[in-house]
């Protein structure tokens, strides 16, 4: 075909909406009509040169396809989410994490969701020359969010252990320390401490950290008499901070610009994947009596030098105590970059109020250790030398069965699974067209 003749095609979202009378219709027969004009679309776009090669009237046809796609997908999945969650997890009785989950997805209802080989072209390409499927994806994760019984489920078995946690194990529990790729895990006691090494880019967020530190947390809490996990930046190589300690500069922008940061294994996976886990700890329901606690729980520790930015800043709201040195600081730059700080926007304003959240997060403000309403963040300031010694008294006061319960009581009021549900069905959609946004795109090409 050439070009000519797909742009005359017209995919109209009314083709596949109305086939059927939405009242007596059944899922899987809207589904295959669905697949059927997706795939439309999917040959069409095939037959285009790839994104940084199209002239104006291709990238017109290709946006037009894009645009009507992510409509009928949408119209789709607020119509039958629960009934695609419970077909793909076979009535919730499987629990796949992220990347299985949308395999399953792609693989069941062609067309509803990115395939990985299509993904894997994605990560070929700059974040501006990319077909934007993280979009798609993005559409899916929100309705499954969105429906109450189905977005519980997942966010549940997100929070169970990691396959690559469960085979260091072993390991960790003989030796006591465990070096992965950016975090170093060492038990002294009851307690561990996870130092952060990536110091190339002043401990910057990236695919690997994020992976890493499922992992890490996973392992701290997997050890049964471990009570206390803290947070830690290593001593930098950065010319700039050469041999002071850094917890962490946020997300990587080179990284992201050039189209290396995952939707998925970065962005939702640190925030219903590690970040829940610290927050409420291991989801264990099915290893446990009914009135037992379902879950593996420590108390944890955030001992800040220098400074948290962005995502390192988000990592502090779920943490029971924060350290910080007095000249560090705290900030949340995401607004302008263009992006969402994670959960910081539901996070800070339990913690410090809508206006303060409102000055921080849209204005970009910097809250310094020594200011007076830094307290909302940090809840002890000491002088740089004495941070060892702050970080083990304040371990030794979190050691306790006692915290354990009573911490899970605090965030069962501060912050109800339900919740964060919600958040995520609009934070899953909300982020991935950011990502895509013009305005982001051209910031981070000149960061």
């Amino acid at each position: 075909m050439q070009i000519k003749e797909l742009a005359t095609l017209k995919l109209e979202i009314n083709q596949w909406l109305t086939s059927f009378d939405s009242g007596s219709a059944a899922p899987d027969q809207v589904a295959e009509v669905l697949s059927d004009y997706l795939l439309t679309g999917e040959t069409i776009l095939s037959h285009l040169p790839e994104k940084d090669k199209r002239d104006p009237n291709q990238q017109e046809v290709a946006d037009t396809i894009h645009r009507n796609s992510r409509n009928a997908r949408a119209t789709f999945m607020r119509s039958h989410a629960a009934w695609a969650y419970d077909v793909l997890t076979c009535n919730r009785t499987l629990r796949p994490g992220l990347n299985e989950l949308i395999d399953a997805a792609a693989a069941k209802f062609p067309g509803l969701v990115p395939t990985r080989v299509q993904m894997e072209r994605e990560s070929q390409c700059t974040q501006r020359n990319k077909e934007a499927r993280e979009i798609d994806q993005g559409i899916f994760f929100s309705a499954i969010f969105s429906e109450p019984r189905s977005g519980i489920h997942l966010l549940e078995s997100m929070r169970m252990p990691s396959a690559r946690a469960l085979s260091l194990l072993d390991r960790f529990r003989q030796v006591g320390s465990l070096r992965l790729d950016t975090i170093l895990i060492e038990r002294v006691g009851t307690t561990a401490h996870l130092t952060v090494h990536n110091e190339a880019c002043l401990n910057a967020e990236d695919d690997q950290l994020i992976a890493d530190m499922e992992v890490a947390v996973d392992l701290v809490l997997l050890v049964d008499d471990i009570r206390v996990g803290i947070l830690r930046g290593a001593p930098m190589t950065h010319p700039k901070y050469i041999g002071k300690r850094v917890f962490s500069a946020g997300i990587n922008l080179k990284l992201l610009q050039s189209g290396k940061i995952s939707y998925i294994n970065f962005l939702l996976q640190r925030e219903t994947g590690y970040i829940s886990k610290i927050l409420r700890g291991l989801y264990f329901k099915n290893q446990h009596l009914e009135w037992d606690p379902p879950t593996m729980e420590n108390a944890w520790i955030a001992a800040v030098d220098t400074f948290a930015i962005g995502g390192g800043a988000q990592l502090l709201l779920v943490f029971d105590h924060v350290i910080a040195a007095s000249d560090s600081y705290f900030s949340l730059p995401a607004a302008r970059e263009g992006i969402i700080p994670g959960v910081a926007n539901l996070r800070l304003t339990q913690a410090g109020g809508s206006r303060a959240a409102r000055q921080i997060i849209l204005s970009g403000r910097k809250l310094w250790a020594k200011d007076e309403d830094a307290r909302m963040v940090f809840d002890e300031v000491v002088d740089p030398s004495e941070m060892d010694a702050a970080i083990n008294a304040a371990a030794a006061r979190l050691n306790s069965a006692a915290v354990i319960a009573n911490r899970r009581m605090l965030v069962a009021s501060d912050e109800p699974l339900e919740r964060f549900r919600n958040y995520m069905a609009e934070f899953a959609l909300e982020q991935a067209r950011r990502l895509y946004s013009l305005d982001v795109l051209d910031r981070i090409e000149r960061a």
